[in-house]
């Protein structure tokens, strides 16, 4: 730097103070404009006066209406200035032209928005500051600018890396300080619920979940809240899984969807929402056509469905029961062929036969033979129903013999586990033989759930299974509640979109757990049709955006 520049830098520096001084010291800063003026006009020398008027632009800006354009403007000049401290000051100046003037919260919002991407990390925090600043001053403006970087069918995003950047903010800065921020609590939940539904009609599947989760962790939607929030939710749901969209077996998308959409609407199902638009979509697309869906699918839809069965009305269980009961009998082999038999799909299947006739026991007499006397004409006494209840039974005894068979294969297998653990010498092996272990404890339970299962249902007027008593295989078993003190509360979804609540249900390794569970099973039974083991596990997502409705 010249002597003759440093001279002009000293100078405009001291100009500035002068400035200011005048202002500080003003009662009626607004008859102050020359003084305004002369801050605005300095910000285009030094670097050092540029960050000086980073600072006091903004800090004086509510008194100038009047120069409300040249003061942003200028601003918004010494945010794109090369010289990064210059860029940083201006960024954390940005809140302060909204502190008495709101107004400008979208506009500002906008401008921080578009610097998320930005390669300097100092520049980005500053970035990320200064939003939560604006949250802070005025949470509802602030958020709906926000959202609206997201989009929506009607206004869709036109910057997919801001769009990213944008959601990734609300994901990491914004959900974790929810109780803080969303004040007045139910005005603000309700508020940011609306802006999300709104969102979700073009999202993608993990982005569907993170806000899925989001919304469940709201007090709107908490233990208290009440039914009309957990129709609500499953609306939502609904929305997305496309279920008014005609079905096609070859879009494996749909198909992921609709089975992801299954899992996350079952909390609210259980709380008392009606299952009943899934469970026709179920009876009048999927069932019928079940064989052809991709193997890796399969036992997906299976155990969705039975999660779901206890939880079905009459007039839907009614409506379900047939279909369920030609797959219970597809994959219940009548006699041995020779041909592999998936015990989990069996399982899965008279679970929900089980459930779905606890709830219309009678529907099950012209589907099964079966002679249970309720006083209606859907009793259907007078006809002759004896060979479906023959070959019923002959597949119920058919599935006992091959399940003990297997069982007493499963039992030896452990102990020949026990052995080779007493034997095994390295880390590695004695952790792949707990693998095994655990598999096999799992088949076994597979086993004991169908023989259970099978048992009730020789006799010509059965009890059917409508309570908690059979614990599905891949289910954890019910545990103690955690004490208070050593328990730990849910964080923010990762950003691969693993789900908590199905860790919690136990479902979080599926696909992994049925492979192997199937693996254990492989070859030790015969008879009846062949049900392919999972090739992965579920992914939980879908292809690309703009699929889901949401809940327009």
């Amino acid at each position: 730097m010249t002597d003759s520049s440093a001279a002009d830098d000293s100078k405009h520096i001291e100009e500035l103070y002068q400035y200011v001084e005048r202002l500080n010291e003003s009662t009626d800063k607004s008859q102050n404009v020359k003084e305004y003026q002369g801050i605005i006009d300095t910000a285009k020398s030094s670097i050092k006066a540029k960050q000086l008027a980073a600072q006091f632009i903004p800090r004086f800006f509510k008194f100038f209406p009047t120069l409300s354009g040249p003061a942003i403007d200028t601003h918004l000049d010494l945010i794109e200035e090369e010289e990064l401290g210059v860029r940083v000051q201006a960024i954390r100046g940005l809140p302060l032209f909204c502190k008495d003037t709101p107004e400008h919260i979208a506009k500002i919002v906008d401008i921080l928005v578009q610097l998320l991407a930005s390669e300097e990390f100092v520049e980005r925090d500053a970035v990320h500051k200064a939003l939560m600043s604006l949250l802070t001053q005025d949470v509802k403006a602030s958020l709906t600018a926000l959202f609206k970087h997201i989009g929506s069918v009607d206004e869709p995003s036109t910057d997919e890396i801001i769009r990213e950047k944008v959601l990734s903010f609300i994901r990491d800065k914004v959900f974790p300080i929810k109780a803080e921020l969303l004040k007045p609590r139910e005005e603000m939940e309700r508020h940011i619920t609306d802006l999300i539904k709104k969102s979700l009609e073009d999202v993608t599947g993990a982005e569907f979940r993170m806000f899925m989760d989001f919304l469940k962790s709201l007090s709107i939607f908490g233990e208290q809240a009440p039914l009309e929030r957990m129709k609500e939710l499953i609306g939502i749901v609904e929305g997305q899984a496309d279920l008014d969209a005609q079905f096609n077996v070859s879009d494996a998308d749909h198909i992921d969807r609709l089975i992801s959409c299954l899992y996350m609407g079952l909390p609210f199902v259980v709380r008392g929402a009606s299952s009943s638009k899934f469970l026709n979509y179920l009876n009048k697309h999927i069932i019928p056509v079940f064989d052809k869906l991709p193997e890796e699918r399969k036992l997906d839809m299976l155990k969705a469905l039975a999660e779901i069965s206890p939880y079905t009305t009459p007039q839907d269980s009614r409506q379900i029961l047939a279909n369920v009961v030609q797959l219970v009998k597809n994959y219940m082999p009548r006699r041995k062929t020779g041909e592999e038999m998936n015990f989990t799909y069996v399982e899965c299947l008279l679970y929900t036969f089980h459930h779905l006739a606890h709830k219309v026991p009678n529907a099950t007499n012209s589907l099964c033979g079966y002679k249970i006397v309720t006083g209606q004409p859907s009793d259907r006494l007078g006809e002759d129903f004896s060979e479906f209840y023959k070959e019923f039974t002959e597949r119920l005894s058919n599935v006992e013999e091959l399940t003990r068979a297997t069982m007493k294969k499963l039992t030896q297998g452990m102990a020949g586990h026990n052995k080779a653990m007493a034997a095994a010498k390295s880390d590695e092996a004695k952790e792949s033989i707990k693998t095994q272990k655990q598999n096999t404890t799992t088949g076994l339970r597979t086993c004991n759930n169908i023989l259970a299962m099978t048992k009730p249902l020789h006799s010509k007027t059965p009890s059917f299974i409508g309570d908690k008593s059979i614990n599905l295989s891949w289910k954890e078993a019910t545990k103690p509640p955690v004490p208070a003190a050593t328990a730990t509360t849910g964080g923010k979804r990762p950003a691969n979109g693993a789900s908590n609540v199905t860790s919690k249900k136990g479902r979080g390794a599926g696909g992994l757990q049925n492979q192997l569970v199937n693996r254990a099973l492989e070859g030790l039974s015969h008879g009846g049709r062949s049900g392919g083991t999972r090739g992965r596990g579920r992914g939980w997502g879908w292809a690309g955006r703009g699929r889901g409705r949401g809940n327009r």
